[in-house]
This record gives C-alpha cells, sequence and structure tokens, in this order.
C-alpha cells in the first residue's frame, strides 16, 4: 500500500503550515518537537526562525538529546549554550531529553539491537513531531526523518550503542550495515511508541554533504528542492533520496556520491522491512 507524502517547492514556513494540514493528523496533549540544534561552526543547519511558526502551530517543546562525542552538545550543559546562542531558547521551550537520566524502550523483533536508550523525558510527551533538514552525512550517508528519530532521539549512552550496533566498545568500528540497521531498529521503537500521534516533515534546503553535527561542514552544491510532509518517515526520506536523484541540479553528484559510498539507502529499506512504513508512496505536490 503505497503512503501519501506532501511536497512543496516553496520553502517558507507558510508552506510548511500548509503542508502539516494536509496531512490531517492532531498531535493531541503535550507535544515534543524533535530538531536538530547545529553543532557550534555549521553553517548549514536550519535556524529557529524557519521552524519557529510550525512550533507554535502545535504549541510544542523543542526537544534534544546530548552527543556521545566531543563538542558543543556532549553535556547539557554545553548544550544548552548552544541552543542559547543559535536562537532556540527565544523559540519556545526547550527540553535536552536525557538531563537526568535515560531510559530503554524494547524492540523485540530488531534486526540487530533489541533496546534502544532514549532520553528519560521522552515519557512526558504525548505526540510527536519531527522537524528534519534532509542532507548528507559522513556515517550514515544521509540524514532525513528515520535518522533524526533513532539517532536524534537517542540519549548519549543510546547513541553509542546504535553506533556500536548493540556493543558500545565498536562506538566508530562496527559493522557498518549492522550500524544502518541498528538506526533502523531505534527508529521502530520511537514510531512504535507514539504510534498514530507522529507527524514528520523533512526539509530539502542548505544539502551539504555533511551533517548538520559537523563544527565544519563542506558547503552545499546541490541547489535546495522543497518541503516535504508525512505520517510515514519511510516513504517521506525514500521520497526524498528520489528527489535528489531525479534533480537536474548538475551539483548533486557530491551528495549522490556520498549517500552511495555509505549505502544510505539501507537504514530505508531495514525500516521498510520492520514495518515502519512503505518505500511506495504517492507525491502529491502543492503550489
Amino acid at each position: 500500500m503505497k503512503s501519501t507524502v506532501y511536497f512543496t517547492r516553496d520553502l517558507s514556513p507558510e508552506a510548511m503550515l500548509r503542508l502539516y494540514d494536509a496531512l490531517g493528523v492532531q498531535l493531541s496533549g503535550r507535544v515534543a518537537v524533535k530538531v536538530h540544534s547545529g553543532e557550534p561552526g555549521n553553517q548549514n543547519f536550519l535556524r529557529p526562525d524557519f521552524w519557529r511558526p510550525m512550533i507554535d502551530k502545535v504549541s510544542g517543546t523543542i526537544v534534544e538529546c546530548n552527543t556521545a562525542y566531543d563538542g558543543g552538545r556532549n553535556t547539557t550543559p554545553a548544550h544548552k549554550i548552544t541552543m542559547e546562542r543559535h536562537g532556540w531558547l527565544n523559540a519556545a521551550e526547550v527540553d535536552i531529553l536525557d538531563e537526568t537520566d535515560d531510559m530503554e524502550l524494547p524492540i523485540p523483533n530488531g534486526k540487530v539491537i533489541k533496546k534502544n536508550f532514549v532520553g528519560a523525558h521522552l515519557a512526558n510527551y504525548d505526540s510527536l513531531l519531527v522537524l528534519s533538514h534532509f542532507k548528507g552525512h559522513p556515517m550514515g550517508g544521509f540524514g532525513g526523518a528515520l535518522k533524526n528519530i533513532s539517532i536524534g532521539i537517542a540519549s548519549s549512552r543510546g547513541k553509542q550503542y546504535i553506533h556500536g550496533a548493540g556493543d558500545m566498545e565498536k562506538f566508530w568500528d562496527s559493522d557498518h550495515d549492522s550500524f544502518l540497521e541498528s538506526m533502523a531498529d531505534a527508529a521502530w521503537s520511537i514510531h512504535n511508541r507514539f504510534a498514530g500521534k507522529t507527524a514528520y516533515i523533512n526539509v530539502m534546503k542548505n544539502m551539504s554533504v555533511d551533517c548538520d553535527c559537523c563544527a565544519v561542514a563542506a558547503d552545499p552544491k546541490i541547489g535546495d528542492i522543497g518541503i516535504l510532509a508525512s505520517l510515514d518517515p519511510v516513504a517521506l526520506d525514500q521520497a526524498c533520496l528520489d528527489l535528489v536523484y531525479q534533480s537536474d541540479d548538475p551539483g548533486k553528484g557530491d551528495l549522490i556520491e556520498r549517500i552511495e559510498s555509505l549505502h544510505g539507502v539501507h537504514t530505508v529499506e531495514a525500516a521498510a522491512e520492520l514495518g515502519i512504513g512503505s518505500r511506495a508512496y504517492e507525491l502529491v505536490t502543492f503550489s
């Protein structure tokens, strides 16, 4: 069965709101809004002012988790300083989910990992809005909705666990496809926890081959494409990949090489096999 993915080339907050309304979902209760805060020094991350109308629309709380490597987001105090400097504290309430502890989510049918460690504060939320900056990634090949709910919502310990494919001692050198499958496993635990209470938006803008987690990231070479929204993160990420390949922009080569060299599509393949969503979709275009 095909999932519906809404798309517009209008890269404005107002267009994003129209796509969200088209989803027909009501995110009730306390809404967690997952964003990427941006590593200090990164120039490509999407700024709070761009996301703010969408966050206000759902009366959401911005949520993030600490990283598992040195930098400006590896501890809660450092992360809060970064978020203040990047303007997030002026956009909405901010909650570092693993500020105090983490909690375990089961993944009974996981391909590689059978549990996921996420920020303990996640238990305080009823619904989830995932706002993702689609771009390349130096380990996953690309980052979109699936990465944002797997590595993105994992606690610092959870990030090590996913990267190590269940062995935190292999944080940087686990089998690569097992790492990608672990991301899909972790994504399943989040999508399942908020079943029917989740919406996903990907923005294809400032698409460097590197992630917003890189302090020094390559400049984008492919032109901006647009905004996509869906209730299905698998279909959403697949649609973004397809739009990159279908682009007539001569600068797309670097991004495609990054995705293919790291077998990035395998995360989408694994997520579909886990039943998170479908790689088949209908793209509904808004002007």
